[in-house]
C-alpha cells in the first residue's frame, strides 16, 4: 500500500438517470473536487494516479459513472479495491428517486433515457434492476424525489464540504408514516407509541420544534426511556461502524404525521450526538415549511 495525502478523497458518483448526478457533480466541483464525467470504472485507478492524488498534487477527485459506462458490482468492487490498496479513502454516492419523480423529470426535459427500452417506465425499471447491487453497496444514498435543487446542494455540502478525510456523518430524518417510509434509512425507529400532541387543541398547530410540543412529548416517561435506549445504541454502533469504514449513517424517526413526535425526538437524538462530537444533521421531511 502506498501512502496517500491525509486529505485525499475519491467520490464515485452514480445512481439513477434523472436523479441528480449532474447536479451532484456540480456541487462537488464547487467545493474543490476535480470532476470527471462518464469514466469507465476500469480506468479509475489510472485516472487517480494521473491527476496526482497519490503524490499529493491534487487531493479530491469525483468521478461520475452510470449505465453508459457499463457499471456493475464486480467492476466497482475491483476499482475500489485498487484505491484501497493505495490507501485512498473512497465514498460511493448513489443518487436515487422514485419512479414517478424520474418519469416527470424526463417528460419535462424531453430528454431520452439512456437505456433504449420501448417505454420510459420500462427503461427506468431496467436501470433500477441493473443498479440494485451498486445501490446496496453505496456509502451515501440520497433520495432526491422531493428535494429541490437547492435542497440537494445543501445535503451534499453537508456530506462532502470538508478539507479532511471523510469521518462519520449522521443524517437524521423525521417523517410521517402516512406519507410512506423514507426510501433511504440505515436505521429506522417508530415513535407512534408516544401520546400524540395532534389531539391537544393548543398543540395541534405547532410542531416538534416548539417548546410546548417538546415539553409535552418528554413529559411522558416513556419518551425519555426511548431516547436513552436509542442513544445508548447509537453510542455503541457509531464507533463500530467507523471501524468498518462506514462514513455516513442515515436514521429515520417516524410518527403518524411527521409533525410533532418524530420531529421532537429527531432533534433530541441529534443534540445528543452533537454533544458526543458526532457530525450530525437533522431534516424534517413532512413538517410544514
Amino acid at each position: 500500500m502506498t501512502e496517500s495525502p491525509t486529505n485525499a478523497h475519491v467520490v464515485i458518483i452514480t445512481g439513477m438517470s434523472g436523479a441528480g448526478r449532474s447536479e451532484a457533480a456540480n456541487v462537488l466541483e464547487d467545493i474543490g473536487y476535480f470532476v470527471v464525467d462518464n469514466l469507465p470504472l476500469d480506468l479509475v485507478s489510472n485516472l487517480v494516479t494521473s491527476v496526482g492524488v497519490a503524490d499529493g498534487t491534487r487531493s479530491k477527485v469525483a468521478i461520475v459513472v452510470d449505465t453508459r459506462s457499463g457499471i456493475d458490482g464486480t467492476i466497482l468492487d475491483r476499482a475500489l479495491l485498487h484505491l484501497h490498496r493505495d490507501g485512498i479513502p473512497t465514498t460511493v454516492l448513489f443518487l436515487d428517486a422514485d419512479d414517478r419523480a424520474l418519469i416527470r423529470r424526463f417528460e419535462e426535459s424531453r430528454r431520452p433515457h439512456p437505456l433504449p427500452e420501448s417505454a420510459l417506465a420500462r427503461s427506468i425499471t431496467a436501470e433500477r434492476e441493473a443498479f440494485e447491487e451498486i445501490r446496496a453497496a453505496s456509502d451515501v444514498i440520497v433520495d432526491t424525489s422531493e428535494l429541490s435543487v437547492h435542497g440537494l446542494r445543501d445535503r451534499l455540502r453537508e456530506a462532502f464540504a470538508s478539507d479532511t478525510a471523510p469521518t462519520m456523518r449522521v443524517d437524521i430524518t423525521s417523517f410521517g408514516f402516512k406519507r410512506g417510509i423514507p426510501r433511504v434509512a440505515d436505521l429506522m425507529f417508530d415513535v407512534r407509541f408516544l401520546p400524540n400532541p395532534h389531539w391537544m387543541p393548543d398543540l395541534r398547530p405547532l410542531t416538534g420544534l416548539d417548546d410546548d410540543v417538546r415539553s409535552y412529548v418528554f413529559s411522558h416517561a416513556e419518551a425519555g426511556t426511548f431516547l436513552e435506549k436509542v442513544t445508548d445504541l447509537l453510542d455503541f454502533l457509531i464507533p463500530e461502524y467507523e471501524v468498518e469504514g462506514k462514513s455516513y449513517l442515515t436514521i429515520g424517526i417516524g410518527c403518524t404525521g411527521g409533525k410533532h413526535r418524530s420531529v421532537a425526538m429527531a432533534e433530541a437524538i441529534g443534540s445528543h450526538l452533537r454533544d458526543r462530537g458526532v457530525e450530525t444533521s437533522v431534516h424534517h421531511r413532512d413538517m410544514p415549511t
